[in-house]
């Protein structure tokens, strides 16, 4: 999957640019992130790990980077708990806070 909500363009706080995946605890075996445009397996749980890809190209904020797919794979042996984040382009509460959605 991907993290680019495409309708987010025309939302005040924007698109999401980067996400943010910490990895809560270890697994002895499987569980990674893989991207596979990249034919990049990158990160294997590990305890305090955390991986940040971005959404979106360079060049463009409101452009979907397609090499950023990417999948969980499963877990072999073990349990996986992680936390993620989304960091959109604009201030994400705010927007909401004073009605200007």
């Amino acid at each position: 999957h991907h993290d680019f909500i495409e309708h987010q363009t025309e939302r005040a706080p924007g698109v999401r640019i980067l996400t943010v995946f910490l990895y809560l605890n270890d697994v002895p075996d499987g569980g990674g992130t893989r991207f596979p445009i990249l034919n990049q397996t990158i990160v294997y749980p590990k305890r305090g790990r955390a991986l940040i890809w971005p959404s979106v190209t360079d060049s463009d904020p409101n452009m979907k980077d397609g090499r950023t797919e990417h999948e969980a794979l499963p877990v072999l042996q073990g349990v996986k708990y992680g936390a993620n984040a989304w960091v959109h382009q604009r201030e994400f509460k705010k927007v909401y806070e004073i009605g200007c959605v």
